[in-house]
């Protein structure tokens, strides 16, 4: 260890592993700081990476350069694309992995990184000098001295942790939390809350009766998240769901006057879409099931994750319902699920870049935001990450618009809008779900990750190739002619009217029920075109959306166009909102307390109505 860095991550979770990689690539001297090595990257909750919207995430941190999606693919048991039956919009890829042989990656990935050093402590205060963040103070009595600040401190800070009636310190079974921090930062200005999560508890397979539930395969033709070359998978793992019933509902009632969550002691907000098995039983007390999936721990292991059930009751009531599951009669549990509670900061309290607007050079990322999910917290990471080493030099920051990324997204809600519960990731908060297609990212984000030094020459090189193929594959079937004896088969297989006259392959390509894939199956032209540029499956798919959706595709970037020259009206950082009478008074306030950068980031203020904005235009002088 030395003495000064030029960046200091604290906290080996996903947010500080991804931020840690990404400044150290950068250039940037770093040293990531944890309280136990031996459990950097630990998947604290579901043994999964991906799935609605944040499969797109995990494909967004790997077109940047960042590790989520290679560890992902490395330790993967199981891959699916959810949402097939949907528009390519709502793809999304996951990924079910092997605990142990993610945290393992992660580990080997951090240690195979050059510029980047490692220090087990616990960090109980920021050495702060005339309003910057320049070190960290040490449980060891150390003082490290940096540049610039990233704090992912998950669920530590001031962590307690409930199993029905029992309370006790803690941010993750088996680790104890972190105090001084928020005090001091609280001391500072800064405005901290309370939030909650939970988890559900950990058992035997080798105990469950997997005759009873219903299997869950993996995709016949499984993917991966990264665009290197990760491996493929070639044999997956089975998970299983399985349901409550009324007996289950009725045993974990009895427990309720025991629920740290209904008799008061846990004062934080719990994430609204992933509520624990005794929330959703008293917010959706008319259902009489509710469903259970059984997912492996990893390839070597017998433990299960039980999906669904996520609980802080006491420990005889969690065993006595889960065992009226059917398959779980005879279940054996490894240990309970538990809830735990713990400080995070308002967002509203950052810029876009994720430093601090109190202290120069600080920097939050994950949960300590608000947020839930290895996906959200990894992709602040890599963000904070990029920018904290962009400070040492003096750099402006990178950020990513809400047209870019869904990382631009999930940035620009929590920095503009706060939150009050933890944030999930949905497509449904993006606008622009079209732009920001799984299939996509690459095209979307490397060129820019390469520019400021972080996605390797290889990287744009292989984006390079693949652009190409698409091009002059997409110019093949606009000149291939196809008629209508060559397409009489292909057209009658999917009950489609036959042609009257010659017409190009695209314009066939285009009508409902044709693929690409049916195509080359169909047509010898399309067939040694796909042959001859030996285009993948998956730049094919990519191919037929891109034709397939360019209607849309055009007119939600117009869209996006449009809005984005709001980004170019400036708001100066002192302007008084409370000057204005004009705005109205819930505007004013919002305005005031937010900050907003521009006038496309007032326009996302909740309360900042079109007439508030057409007054900032005339006072702006646009």
């Amino acid at each position: 260890m030395h003495a000064t860095y030029d960046v200091i991550v604290v906290g080996a979770g996903h947010a500080g592993n991804e931020a840690a990689a990404a400044s150290a690539n950068l250039g940037a001297r770093t040293l990531l700081i944890t309280m136990n090595m031996g459990v950097i990257g630990q998947m604290s909750c579901n043994p999964a990476m991906g799935g609605i919207a944040k499969g797109q995430i995990v494909r967004e941190i790997d077109a940047m350069g960042g590790y989520s999606g290679i560890v992902s693919d490395h330790s993967a048991i199981q891959f699916r694309m959810l949402n097939r039956s949907k528009g390519p919009a709502m793809w999304s890829p996951r990924t079910q992995n092997d605990r142990m042989r993610f945290a393992e990656k992660w580990r080997l990935m951090l240690e195979g990184t050059p510029l980047l050093d490692f220090w087990q402590d616990a960090v109980t205060g920021l050495v702060i000098e005339n309003g910057v963040c320049c070190g960290v103070q040490t449980q060891l009595g150390s003082t490290i001295r940096s540049k610039s600040v990233v704090v992912t401190a998950g669920t530590f800070l001031n962590g307690l942790m409930h199993i029905g009636e029992k309370q006790f310190g803690g941010g993750r079974a088996g680790e104890r939390s972190a105090s001084g921090i928020t005090e001091q930062l609280v001391e500072h200005g800064f405005t901290a809350d309370r939030m909650k999560t939970g988890t559900p508890p950990r058992v035997d397979g080798r105990s469950i009766d997997y005759s009873v539930l219903e299997e869950q395969l993996g995709d016949p033709d499984p993917r991966r998240f990264s665009y290197t070359d990760t491996p493929v998978l070639t044999q997956q793992m089975s998970c299983h769901i399985a349901h409550t019933n009324t007996d289950v509902h009725e045993i974990l009632k009895e427990g309720f006057d025991r629920s740290p969550m209904f008799n008061g002691r846990i004062q934080g907000l719990g994430p609204r879409y992933c509520p624990s098995i005794e929330d959703k039983i008293e917010r959706f007390h008319t259902k009489d099931s509710h469903q259970l999936f059984v997912e492996p721990e990893g390839w070597k292991t017998v433990e299960v994750y039980v999906n669904g059930f996520s609980t802080s009751l006491p420990e005889d009531i969690q065993v006595k319902a889960l065992r009226s599951v059917p398959g779980f009669g005879g279940v054996k549990f490894f240990r309970p699920g538990y809830a735990v509670e713990y400080d995070f900061f308002h967002p509203t309290q950052l810029h876009h870049s994720l430093e601090t607007k109190n202290l120069k050079n600080l920097f939050f990322a994950g949960q300590i935001n608000g947020t839930t999910g290895y996906e959200e917290a990894a992709a602040q990471g890599l963000m904070a990450g990029i920018n904290a080493a962009r400070s040492t030099w003096n750099k402006s920051p990178v950020v990513l618009k809400r047209n870019e990324a869904y990382i631009g997204v999930l940035i620009d809600d929590l920095v503009t809008k706060g939150t009050k519960e933890p944030y999930r990731m949905f497509t449904s908060r993006a606008e622009y779900r079209i732009l920001l297609r799984q299939d996509n990212a690459d095209q979307r984000l490397t060129p820019l990750s390469h520019d400021i030094g972080l996605a390797h020459e290889d990287r744009l090189r292989t984006l390079e190739a693949k652009q190409n193929t698409m091009r002059t594959f997409k110019t093949r079937l606009e000149k291939t002619s196809v008629s209508p004896e060559q397409a009489a088969d292909l057209l009658k297989t999917i009950d489609s009217a036959p042609l009257q006259q010659k017409q190009k392959a695209i314009s066939i390509l285009n009508r409902p029920g044709v693929s690409i894939q049916l195509l080359i199956d169909s047509l010898e032209d399309i067939a040694s075109v796909q042959e001859e540029l030996q285009v993948d499956v998956e730049t094919l798919e990519a191919i037929e959306v891109q034709i397939k959706y360019s209607g849309y595709i055009e007119k939600e970037q117009a869209i996006a166009d449009k809005l984005q020259r709001l980004d170019h009206v400036q708001i100066p950082a002192d302007f008084n909102y409370h000057a204005l009478e004009s705005l109205s008074s819930e505007a004013r306030e919002k305005l005031s307390e937010s900050k907003p950068n521009n006038l496309a980031g007032a326009s996302r203020i909740s309360g900042v109505s079109a007439s508030d904005l057409a007054v900032l235009l005339v006072h702006l002088g646009r």
